[in-house]
């Protein structure tokens, strides 16, 4: 109480009660394996987020599945910034790759979810050479929505009168809080385990699946902030998201991916839809836990060198 009312009243800083972020050792050590670059079955589509850096483009593909279950699939980074337009043309080849499984069939990025927060006019000048069915600016705020965690689309491209072109650039606001609190839930489920899935136990909804060549870096990045209750002077208290560690690119792109399959209509799908993606893929119940690649949503028809890309795996 010293210490609290030391800090309130002659630093003038807020006091904080802490929360705890999940321990990125505890996920290092039940990373799974699965071929790199592949999706296991149950993974139905896939999304990524892009965080656009001054010298970077740092790019998370996930796989998603019934439940909301997630893999990730590949970390990419495109070397150069915005200003380098070989960034922008490895972006969009990755619209175009396929990532593939064990029986042969393809799996491309359904909705890629770009943050516009660091330059918002080049985001949106390549958002409109790829168009908006694959590709979706995003713009985080703080804050939770758990009913509508994702508005939009807002058409931001004006003409000179003032008027918003329908055909024009258009931006989703995304509440990171929710997701980033649905994320950290989600690395918390209890999972069952070898002997009782070798028994048919299946995942809970929501689980995040990490491979083996995910590296400690990464996963740091993954659980960098932590939610906090900040009391202010005046007595309120409000939730806040505050950094543990400088870099939190993982749990950044892993919100935006999230984003993406809101946008895309995953948490509205009715069960036929999901049967539906299924039998595209021939990822029925029977073979839930073979270690296998999504087909493609749409069919796929070619897998596209990256260029300009640094992607090892995490390297």
């Amino acid at each position: 109480e010293a210490i609290r009312a030391f800090r309130n009243t002659i630093l003038g800083e807020t006091w904080v009660e802490t929360g705890e972020a999940p321990d990125w050792r505890r996920l290092y050590d039940r990373r799974e394996t699965w071929p790199a670059g592949t999706v296991p079955n149950g993974g139905l589509f896939l999304t990524a987020g892009a965080d656009v850096q001054k010298d970077r483009i740092e790019v998370d593909v996930w796989a998603w599945g019934r439940g909301l279950e997630s893999w990730l699939v590949d970390h990419v980074v495109i070397d150069g910034g915005p200003e380098h337009q070989a960034g922008w043309d490895a972006l969009a080849a990755l619209l175009g790759r396929t990532w593939p499984h064990a029986g042969g069939a393809g799996l491309q990025i359904a909705r890629l979810a770009v943050d516009t927060g660091y330059e918002a006019p080049a985001v949106y000048a390549w958002s409109r050479r790829q168009g908006f069915a694959q590709v979706a600016p995003v713009k985080g705020v703080e804050g939770f929505n758990r009913s509508s965690p994702v508005s939009g689309p807002t058409y931001v491209d004006v003409t000179d009168g003032g008027r918003r072109l329908r055909r024009g650039a258009r931006l989703w606001t995304v509440a990171v809080s929710t997701f980033k609190a649905e994320t950290y839930r989600f690395l918390r489920l209890d999972r069952p385990t070898g002997e009782e899935v070798a028994s048919g136990a299946k995942m809970p909804p929501g689980t995040i699946h990490l491979p083996d060549w995910v590296e400690s870096e990464w996963l740091k990045q993954f659980v960098a902030e932590q939610l906090v209750t900040v009391k202010t002077k005046r007595g309120f208290a409000r939730l806040e998201w505050q950094k543990l560690r400088e870099r939190n690119e993982a749990l950044d792109t892993r919100v935006y991916a999230r984003a993406a399959a809101w946008i895309a209509g995953a948490d509205r799908w009715s069960e036929a839809r999901w049967a539906d993606l299924e039998a595209q893929l021939g990822a029925g119940d029977d073979d839930a836990d073979a270690p296998t690649a999504a087909g493609a949503v749409r069919p796929l028809r070619q897998v596209l060198r990256r260029r300009s890309v640094r992607s090892s795996y995490m390297g």
